[in-house]
Parts: structure tokens; C-alpha cells; sequence
């Protein structure tokens, strides 16, 4: 018998889920399934094909796609008819996410949310797209003719779709093996071959890759720094602070630019953009010595303080592009707004109009309203308004504040108030990272505290060694199994917070994670890491992803925090993840478009790192000094320990880079590359210049060990 189309008033299964994505579908009149067994029964028992739609909170497709297709009775009644209709949140379920997304890749489409699904009973796919329109639309079949056709196809030529079904499941697996190639010695040009690569695909007009739409690819401008392309860099970071995909009021990176000069974004703000924007920032400026630079990975943390944070500390994790049905409708601007906000004074609406380019014909859409970008520098803005400098900038900050607060009156976009266990690592290691190197206490404890939260609710001590970390934390539930970037990036932050902080509990916890990574995720035989626990539910494929997607690749992460470890504890950590970086290190030089991180890490084992070792009472300021200098240097591998003469739990924390350091009367610092390390180095300004410090030659008494 067929489920009839649910009323609002009857919500379907997804009223009993936590996640706000799922949430936001609990009324429609689809008959909703999360997954799970009791979706898989049903339809393996009736013999229907799965319909698997994929999305999150702030899609904005997704939203479109609701509203036209999910909240039509027709088009639900048919759905509910011929398939057993499955929701997933792909920020619970990255790995149903990952493996089903490869199935529009290999159809020849580019992948994406909504992700639209047709599987088997027995999960496996045979028809895949996105986004699909309710009726026949720019090229695109309309959604009502694609469930008819696929039901048809699924009835009426069965051994097709079954053999169909079967080739993509294969060429799945093939594709999810993750290999990389023979492994071997990297080569010694390995950074300059992936850094060439990059070169051809950059934007040398509007800065960034490709054309549109143009995400910010943090990773891979990264790798051009890592490469020394500082112009490059430059041009990428000054034309997306510039653009409208930065929130010029309140502070933040929207999602991705709709055009090919970072003007119109796609409004959502997640936090993991944010999360490698602020780290990337915060390099430039160590590179650089950019005040502006400085001011961005400020007013991100800043952004992050005020919308992103829970009471307890953890992030959220992301906010949506949509306010009152809308895209964009909380950020745009038009001539009259900005008149209003700034409550009559003259001076503040002049200099906010022409330094936002807000103009009575707008640049979004056709609607007449303006994002705010900047296309001019403050200087030539107050040379055209016959201004100073300074009274131009007190106007700006004026006209910025009073905006800022008419912008709160408005109704805010929805955020999704999950809590997920990788992107608070993303985002923590950022904020430790940037806070010791900008001498921000206030980030540096932000840091702590999500971290701290992350530690009480979603890891649990597996054994005296080894500690497991759960998915996510949503509304006083947290939820698992972890996946190997959950484990990775919150033990790659613990490690962040130790060299930000000298705090020895942080590599514990690195550690027991680490021990984890390598329990339950490590491929004994082949090498790599598996995105799924060897535990964990089996789906489809058990996946090995080599690429960088949204964010860093987990196998990536999960290798910087095994280098980390094998420097700074014991060297028996490092061999998993150099294997694996020797088995992808060729791939990542041949793609680093997708594989920047792994370039990265690939780069480090052709060329070492270099370690800086801090001997002395960590609260001592010239203890202090010393870090600060370490943490100020663009050091893209450094590791930085921290030995206090008096505390056991300090050298265990750094066995590995401890040995046969010598106690002094003052503190001192070692630079250090493998185990072969300097002369002691007492001054703050002569470590600096050892470590090569914008401003500071190098000091010839003390050059870098080879």
C-alpha cells in the first residue's frame, strides 16, 4: 500500500532526528527516512529503489529545491509512491556523502548539493545527479519526468540497471582505493612542479583559480606561499578582501563567488572556510608584515566570537545564505538603507557609499541593492571626496558601526547549530595558530575552550592510550562514529594549542588520538588511511579519498599529525603517515589543484622541517620572548616545544625533541632540523633572525642547521 503525502500537521520520521538540515525537512509531505535500517528493509522487502537526497542546512540549492519540489504534494505523492525516499545531512554522513558524490563524477557531471541519489536495495547506485528542477528548464529534465523515467527503467529493464549498478559500484571502489601510485622517493623539485601547475591555472587578472564559480581554495593558495609565489598570494588575499565574498560589515568569508572578481557570493558562511582563511591570513601576514592582513584574521576571529560560538565554547557550524525566503537578503544594501543607518550624518553616508560602491542601480541581480565591496583604497576614495585620510577613516568606522547595528535588526539567516568534531578542530588550530603568532591572548583561549568542549563531549578513552572522537554535538546529543578527519583535525589542533600554550595535556590528547588514527584507520597492508573505522558501519565502499575537498583530505590531516608526533614524541609515529605521503607525494606534484595538502606534507619530507625547542619556565618572560619570535616566523613545518626544567609531564610531552637538551640559567631556544640543532640562543631578536623574520637578516653566528 502507498504512503499518502504527510500534511504539516503530520511531520514524517525526520521530526525525531537532531540535525537542523534534517530538521528543516521534517514537514514536508515526502515520507522522509533517515538513514538507516529500517529504510534499507523497507526496501530491500518491497524491492524499491532508494531515493537518496544529500544536502545541509545552508545550501542554498537545497532550499530551492525544497521549495519547489519536496513541498509539492504532486511531486511528493510521486516520490512516496515508487521509491523509499532517504535524507542524509552530509555534514553527519561524510562517508555516505564522499562515496555517493563519485557516482556524478563519473557520470561526467560535476558534483554537489542537493545530491540526488537512485540506488538499488542493496545500496548500490545507478542514476545520480543534483539539483533538478520541477519542470523542464535550461537544459535540465524536470524532477517529475526523472523519477518516472528512472522508475520505469527500474521496472521494465532491470538487468540493465542492475548491470549498470554494478560497473559504477566498481569503478566506486577503484576510485575509493585512494592509490596514489608505486610510492618511492620523492623528488627534490617536487614543491616546484605542483607550484608550475598552480601558476598555469591562477587568475592572474582578478587573482584566485579558475573563472566561475571561484571558490577562495586556501589550500592551494597556501602552496603557492609554500612556493614562494608571494605575488600571487598577495593578489588572491587582497582581491577576495576586497570582494563582496568578504563581509565587510560584520567580518567573515562567504562561501564562494558567484563571477569571476569575487564580487556577488553565494551568501552562506561555513565554518571551515573561515577556519583555513584565518590561518592563511594570518601566514600571509607572518610573510608579509601587512597590517591588513593582520586586521582580516582579526575581524574573522572576531566574526567567529560573535555568531559562531556556543556558551560552551564549541563553534557552530555554519550560517545560511537565505533570510526571509531570499539569497543574500540580510547583507545587500541599497542608497537609502545606508541613508537611514547613518541616522543624518552627511560625512559617514558619503564616504560609506563611494568606499562600498553602493549605487542607486546595485550590483545584485536585478534588485536594485548593493553588496558591498571595495573597490578602491581608502586613500583614493578620500582624495575623490576632497578628504583627508584620517577624517575619511573616522567617517568609515562611523558609517561601518551604525550599519553593522541596523544590519542586527534585521532578520538574521538560520545557522546551523550543530557542533562537528573536525571543523572545531579546523577552526581551534587556526585560532592557535593565528593568536600565538598575532600575540592574541583572546584567540588563543577561544581556541582552548572549543577544544576543551570538543574533549568532554565527543572524545572517550578507548584505553590508557588511545582515545576515540565522535561525529558531532547537536542539541545535548552527540553522535558517532568519528571519521578519520574528526580524529585528525581535532589531534592536528591539540598540537596547535600545545605550541601556542607549552600546556603538556594538549599532546596527550594528540596522542591518544594519534593511537586511534592508527588502531582503527590504517591500512596495515596497503598503506593510507581509511576515511570509515575499521568498526563502523559498512556501507557501499570502505574508502581511502586522497583529495582535498572543502576541506584538507582527512588522510592528509591525519598524516601532518603523525609527522608532528613522530618529531616531537617518538619517531615511531611518522612511518605510517611517510609511507602514505611516499605512495601520493607524485599524484599531489602531477594535481595539486585537489591534492595541495599532501604537496605540502610531501614538500616537508623532501625537505625536512625546522624545529625550535623553548628551554625554560614557560611563564617567564623571556620564555615568552622566545615564542614569541618562534611563532612570528613563516615556518610551514616548524614544531615548536616547549621543556620546563621542573616539570616531568613538559619532557614527556616532547621526548623526542628534548634529548640532550641542556638547562640554563635563562631560558634559551635550540633550532634544530632532524636531530641536529644549534648552539643555544638566548635573545628573542636573534632567534628571529635565525629563523629568518621579516626585517632581520639572518645571523650568520647562527644560520639554520643543514
Amino acid at each position: 500500500m502507498f504512503n499518502l503525502p504527510r500534511s504539516p500537521a503530520m511531520p514524517n520520521r525526520l521530526a525525531q532526528e537532531v540535525s537542523p538540515y534534517l530538521l528543516q525537512h521534517a514537514h514536508n509531505p515526502v515520507d522522509w527516512y533517515p538513514w538507516g535500517p529500517e529504510a534499507l528493509e523497507r526496501a530491500r522487502r518491497e524491492d524499491r529503489p532508494i531515493l537518496l537526497s544529500v544536502g545541509y542546512s545552508a545550501c542554498h540549492w537545497c532550499h530551492v529545491m525544497e521549495r519547489e519540489s519536496f513541498e509539492d504534494e504532486a511531486i511528493a505523492r510521486a516520490m512516496n509512491e515508487l521509491y523509499v525516499c532517504v535524507k542524509v545531512d552530509r555534514e553527519e554522513r561524510p562517508d555516505l556523502d564522499q562515496v555517493y558524490q563519485l557516482v556524478v563524477q563519473l557520470m561526467g557531471r560535476t558534483g554537489g548539493w542537493p545530491l540526488t541519489v537512485f540506488l538499488t536495495p542493496e545500496q548500490r547506485p545507478f542514476f545520480a545527479g543534483t539539483y533538478f528542477p520541477p519542470v523542464d528548464r535550461h537544459g535540465m529534465p524536470g524532477f517529475p519526468k526523472v523519477l518516472q523515467a528512472v522508475h520505469e527503467a527500474y521496472r521494465s529493464k532491470r538487468g540493465e540497471v542492475n548491470a549498470q549498478a554494478a560497473e559504477i559500484a566498481a569503478a566506486i571502489a577503484r576510485v575509493a582505493s585512494g592509490e596514489g601510485g608505486p610510492g618511492g622517493a620523492l623528488l627534490a623539485e617536487l614543491l616546484a612542479v605542483a607550484t608550475k601547475k598552480l601558476v598555469a591555472r591562477f587568475d592572474e587578472v582578478n587573482g584566485g583559480f579558475g573563472s566561475r564559480p571561484k571558490f577562495p581554495n586556501p589550500g592551494c593558495v597556501e602552496l603557492l606561499q609554500r612556493g614562494g609565489e608571494r605575488a600571487r598570494v598577495k593578489k588572491a588575499l587582497d582581491a577576495m578582501r576586497a570582494g563582496g565574498i568578504w563581509d565587510h560589515l560584520g567580518g567573515g568569508f562567504h562561501r564562494y563567488s558567484t563571477d569571476e572578481r569575487w564580487l556577488v557570493p553565494h551568501f552562506e558562511k561555513m565554518l571551515y572556510d573561515n577556519a583555513q582563511l584565518l590561518r592563511l591570513y594570518a601566514d600571509a601576514w607572518r610573510v608579509e608584515g601587512d597590517g591588513a592582513y593582520a586586521e582580516t584574521a582579526r575581524s574573522i576571529a572576531a566574526y567567529v566570537a560573535r555568531e559562531m560560538t556556543a556558551p560552551d565554547g564549541g563553534f557552530y557550524a555554519a550560517q545560511d545564505a537565505d533570510s526571509e525566503g531570499e539569497e543574500g537578503k540580510f547583507f545587500v544594501w541599497t542608497p537609502g538603507e545606508v541613508d537611514e543607518a547613518c541616522e543624518g550624518d552627511a560625512e559617514a553616508v558619503r564616504v560609506a557609499r563611494a568606499m562600498f560602491d553602493v549605487t542607486d542601480g546595485g550590483n545584485f541581480e536585478e534588485s536594485g541593492a548593493t553588496v558591498l565591496h571595495t573597490p578602491a583604497p581608502l586613500d583614493e576614495v578620500a582624495r575623490g571626496l576632497s578628504m583627508t585620510r584620517e577624517a575619511a577613516s573616522a567617517a568609515l568606522e562611523r558609517a561601518r558601526a551604525r550599519m553593522l547595528a541596523a544590519r542586527e535588526r534585521r532578520v538574521k539567516p538560520s545557522r546551523d547549530d550543530k557542533i562537528l568534531a573536525s571543523w572545531n578542530g579546523l577552526m581551534a588550530g587556526a585560532l592557535a595558530s593565528a593568536g600565538a603568532a598575532l600575540g592574541d591572548g583572546a584567540m588563543v583561549e577561544a581556541a582552548a575552550r572549543a577544544l576543551g568542549f570538543v574533549e568532554r563531549a565527543l572524545v572517550a578513552p578507548e584505553s590508557s592510550a588511545r582515545s576515540r572522537v565522535l561525529r558531532h554535538w547537536c542539541a545535548g546529543v552527540a553522535r558517532g562514529p568519528g571519521f578519520l578527519d574528526d580524529h585528525a583535525f581535532v589531534g592536528d589542533a591539540a598540537l596547535d594549542l600545545y605550541e601556542a600554550t607549552g600546556a603538556p595535556r594538549w599532546v596527550k590528547l594528540a596522542r591518544a588520538i594519534g593511537e586511534s588514527v592508527l588502531a582503527h584507520f590504517h591500512d596495515e597492508v596497503d598503506g593510507g588511511f581509511f576515511f570509515t573505522p575499521d568498526d563502523g558501519e559498512k556501507i557501499l565502499v570502505r574508502a581511502k579519498d586522497p583529495y582535498d575537498h572543502a576541506v584538507p583530505g582527512g588522510q592528509s590531516v591525519a598524516c601532518r599529525l603523525l609527522l608532528r608526533l613522530g618529531t616531537l614524541v617518538d619517531e615511531r609515529y611518522a612511518g605510517p603517515a611517510t609511507r602514505a605521503l611516499e605512495k601520493m607525494g607524485h599524484a599531489a606534484a602531477d594535481n595539486p589543484s585537489r591534492m595541495s595538502v599532501t604537496a605540502g606534507l610531501a614538500d616537508r619530507l623532501v625537505r625536512g622541517s625546522v624545529d625550535v625547542v623553548l628551554v625554560g619556565p614557560p611563564a617567564s618572560p623571556a620564555t615568552l620572548a622566545l615564542a614569541c619570535a618562534a611563532h612570528r616566523a613563516y615556518l610551514p613545518d616548524r614544531v615548536l616545544a616547549w621543556l620546563d626544567p621542573a616539570d616531568p609531564l613538559s619532557r614527556a610531552a616532547c621526548a623526542a625533541l628534548a634529548e640532550g637538551k641542556a638547562t640554563h640559567a635563562e631560558p634559551v631556544a635550540y633550532v634544530c632540523r632532524g636531530r641536529t640543532c644549534s648552539l643555544p640562543i638566548g635573545d628573542a631578536q636573534e632567534l628571529g633572525r635565525v629563523l629568518g623574520l621579516p626585517g632581520m637578516a639572518r645571523d650568520r653566528e647562527h644560520p639554520p642547521p643543514k
